[in-house]
């Protein structure tokens, strides 16, 4: 690690990680073995970083974000090993741009997150899938590149149709928990939590 980490209590950093100076781990974090954290990345609390992902500054994660072994946040749109008079780039020859990862959300393994994107609260990348657009809340995104292809709960499960509303908009439900969506023009919300656990089916 380099000088300036901050580091919340409850937080393990497993061998061979590298976390660059002035990064932001909150409580209960888990860093894989060999990971890289970034310069000034922030990780909020409760989030767990598989083994060899590469979170590369500036990235932004909230609370409860897991990323899977391998998956890669870059930081660059036009990535050069050197300029056009073929002398070595150096850090002011171009502008860093980041990935951020709401609440909740999760990201598999071997997935490529190309920067700048967002990832809504509690949403899913599947494996190896390219992302090159933001991803909605709640939104289960998978391919080459990544489009959406279910809805997700807070259960990481899949959600279950539960009809329409009067005036027409689809309604969904996770049965794991009790929580109930509506979705119009594409974009889900959660109206009601409900008060199951993750682990107890409850009846629509």
């Amino acid at each position: 690690m380099d000088e300036g980490v901050t580091i919340g209590d409850g937080s393990s950093i497993w061998h061979l990680a590298q976390v660059r100076h002035g990064a932001e781990l909150g409580e209960n974090v888990i860093v894989g073995r060999g990971a890289y954290i970034g310069e000034g990345v922030h990780v909020g609390n409760n989030c767990k970083i598989q083994n060899y992902a590469l979170v590369y500054e500036p990235a932004y994660l909230e609370d409860g974000v897991f990323i899977g072994p391998a998956v890669v946040l870059t930081n660059d749109h036009f990535p050069r090993a050197v300029n056009p008079d073929g002398s070595a780039k150096s850090a002011s020859d171009w502008e860093p741009v980041g990935v951020t990862l709401k609440e909740g959300c999760s990201v598999g393994a071997r997935a490529t997150c190309v920067a700048p994107v967002t990832v809504g609260r509690w949403a899913t990348v599947a494996a190896g899938s390219v992302v090159v657009k933001d991803v909605p809340d709640f939104a289960l995104v998978a391919g080459v590149p990544a489009r959406r292809i279910k809805w997700v709960g807070r259960s990481g499960f899949p959600l279950d149709s539960d009809g329409e509303t009067a005036d027409g908009k689809l309604t969904w439900v996770d049965t794991r928990t009790g929580d109930r969506f509506v979705e119009e023009n594409e974009i889900l919300t959660l109206v009601e939590e409900g008060s199951a656990t993750a682990n107890t089916e409850v009846s629509k």
